[in-house]
């Protein structure tokens, strides 16, 4: 027999080769007629799989994670499965789930898809979904799976199956379709009820641009069509917000081709928004105790070979950059930290100087593929609002805390008052992909753990998520319409002091190795800014906006008290512009609207003949009529408190 344990710790027995739908069946067949997959022992598995162990099992549905991915992966098969009936000629490449949905890289050959096949591939989707065929799993030798991609004449398959060493080579079947997959699926085609078609773009083969240039298919699937009329909702209201439209709109930034791909130019108004986001957590890192320090933008390639940033991150590193004179290689900055370190270096230290904290707005420059270049949320150049911090063991836990406070203290001000916390590890067993001793990251993980625990915060954990020095606390927020964003990041890291050489004498005059935090609650400015203005829809809080009110002169006679006014609220550091073109009122109030302005200031005959001004609310609220002071105080009023907000 075997003893199954479930999440809340009830355990009960069954006979072995007892299938995961068989124990939701036990337990109802309400449960197991929603159950999409399944998790044994922490490794997600088929419903139907066998199980010949004991262990922890944990179903996953469709408000699951896990649950989705397996919904969004059998989905993928089924729109591979249409294709080939629909496209015989053409050849199947890798077909993953993704955080919304699912893609298809295809090899169409001489043919094409375009947005106007769409319709007809969902109707056959979903015709073969309600035939309800079984997704099965089955094994096969490296040379039978070799013969069958073979007689395909498929070359991206047969790579894919000669770069497998060692591993177990699975196929999935459903109707008269297979494919190579190593799962994991729902039980059937027909939970899958609703299906849309996305979009369609390019894509190299395994992302690399020497390969062949492939045809990539996103598409999105659901149980019910009503989920799926929610979501193209959605879709709709993140397209009114999506950051490179308002961005082009609200003048922020721009892109030139002849500058490069990724390379953002901020706009006066953007580079105004960018600098008061700085501003503000300038104020906040030097009340917590950060001094401020800039580093260079290039770098010597033997630095980041000493931080072991150069063999995790050297491909998507731009080329080195050749000394003229010698054979030194430069490297443009792709992260701070190895900066940072350096300058701790520069002085000797003792534990009564602990802990430091050195904070910069630092631009970094990373190679990413053009295909995955996205507005600001993926560039080649951005600036981190990284900083990093050298204490004690004795002194991490408590610095943590005041780092976690720190975060909330941003996402809080600036509206993200909905997020979850993930506590990203290692993952288990040997890996190459990270560095340092188990013993050090055995101490970072547990100082993580008992710092957001002491700050009370729920989280979840994942494995494998660290990065490559250290584990790190994640914050995921959701912006106004329920979309997740990774949003600062907290690191504990035992590996650079230890590559450094970073000392610091202790209470007994011994040299000591401090402990290093590195941390950025907006990540980057470029991609906060893009997450902000989605978030907000580019109404931006009234002490961050480039323009707090608008002053619109009904006519010309007008104009000399209404630049007065201008004049006063510059004075009391009011952002202020005046529209005094000769346009109409209705054009110069849908201009504002248009540009997200908080207020309006209308000024005709009855405003100069009582030295005041008509205000009026972005949407079209009716605030009323102010003199000059109070006006001011009005304004000053509604910027405290959206700097205050909590």
């Amino acid at each position: 027999m075997l003893k199954i344990t479930f999440p809340d710790g009830a355990q009960k027995e069954y006979k072995k080769g007892i299938k995961p739908i068989e124990i939701a069946q036990s337990i109802s067949n309400s449960l197991a007629k929603k159950l999409l997959s399944v998790s044994f022992n922490k490794e997600q598995i088929e419903s139907s799989t066998q199980l010949h162990e004991d262990g922890v099992i944990e179903f996953h549905f469709w408000d699951d994670p896990k649950g989705k991915s397996a919904f969004w992966h059998s989905s993928a098969h089924l729109f591979a499965q249409v294709i080939k009936e629909l496209y015989p000629k053409s050849k199947l490449t890798i077909g993953p789930p993704i955080e919304n949905g699912f893609y298809y890289d295809l090899d169409l050959g001489d043919e094409t898809i375009s947005e106007n096949d769409f319709g007809k591939i969902e109707k056959r989707i979903i015709e073969e979904a309600r035939k309800d065929h079984k997704f099965l799993m089955r094994e096969s030798t490296k040379d039978d799976a070799l013969k069958y991609y073979k007689k395909e004449n498929n070359e991206y398959k047969i790579e894919l199956i000669e770069n497998l060493v060692d591993e177990k080579i699975t196929f999935c079947d459903h109707s008269n379709f297979t494919d190579l997959c190593k799962g994991v699926h729902i039980p059937s085609t027909g939970f899958i009820k609703a299906v849309k078609l996305l979009n369609v773009a390019g894509a190299y083969w395994r992302g690399d641009e020497k390969n062949k240039q492939l045809t990539r298919i996103y598409g999105i699937s659901f149980p019910k069509q009503k989920l799926l009329s929610e979501y193209l909702q959605l879709v709709e209201e993140a397209k009114k917000r999506d950051h490179r439209v308002l961005g082009k709109k609200l003048k922020l930034f721009t892109f030139s081709k002849e500058v490069g791909l990724g390379l953002p130019l901020w706009l006066p108004k953007g580079a105004e928004l960018r600098k008061r986001l700085e501003e503000f957590l300038t104020k906040a890192q030097k009340e917590a105790g950060y001094e401020m320090v800039i580093t260079p933008h290039i770098g010597n390639k033997k630095l980041y070979e000493t931080s072991g940033h150069f063999k995790q991150y050297g491909e998507s590193s731009f080329m080195p950059i050749k000394s003229p004179s010698s054979d030194e290689e430069f490297l443009l900055k792709p992260m701070n930290c190895p900066h940072h370190c350096e300058i701790y270096k520069s002085e000797q230290w003792s534990y009564r100087d602990l802990p430091i904290r050195y904070a910069e707005f630092g631009t970094v420059y990373r190679y990413e593929q053009s295909g995955e270049l996205h507005g600001l949320t993926r560039v080649r150049g951005f600036t981190q609002d990284d900083a990093h911090i050298f204490c004690t063991q004795y002194q991490l836990v408590d610095e943590f805390e005041k780092v976690i406070d720190l975060v909330l203290y941003v996402f809080n001000t600036l509206g993200f008052n909905n997020y979850e916390v993930q506590i990203s590890l290692k993952e288990k067993g040997d890996s190459d992909k990270y560095i340092g001793s188990d013993e050090m990251w055995k101490r970072s993980e547990e100082a993580i753990i008992k710092a957001t625990n002491g700050k009370k915060l729920k989280y979840t954990i994942e494995y494998g998520e660290a990065a490559f020095y250290g584990p790190k606390l994640d914050f995921m927020v959701k912006d106004a319409i329920g979309r997740k964003w990774q949003l600062g990041t907290i690191q504990v890291d035992y590996n650079l002091p230890e590559r450094f050489d970073l000392n610091f004498k202790n209470k007994n005059n011994e040299d000591e190795r401090p402990v290093m935090i590195h941390r950025a609650p907006f990540g980057s400015l470029e991609r906060f800014v893009a997450i902000l203005i989605e978030h907000t829809g580019g109404v931006f809080p009234m002490w961050l906006t480039s323009n707090q009110i608008v002053l619109i002169s009904v006519g010309e006679k007008h104009e000399k008290f209404a630049k007065k006014v201008s004049s006063l609220l510059e004075k009391a550091e009011i952002r202020a512009t005046l529209d005094d073109r000769n346009e109409t009122v209705g054009k110069k109030i849908r201009e504002s609207e248009q540009n997200k302005v908080p207020y309006m200031g209308i000024i005709g005959d009855k405003e100069v003949s009582n030295n005041s001004v008509s205000i009026r609310g972005l949407g079209g609220e009716e605030v009323g009529e102010m003199n000059i002071n109070e006006l001011i105080n009005f304004i000053k009023e509604k910027e405290s408190e959206s700097l205050n907000k909590k």
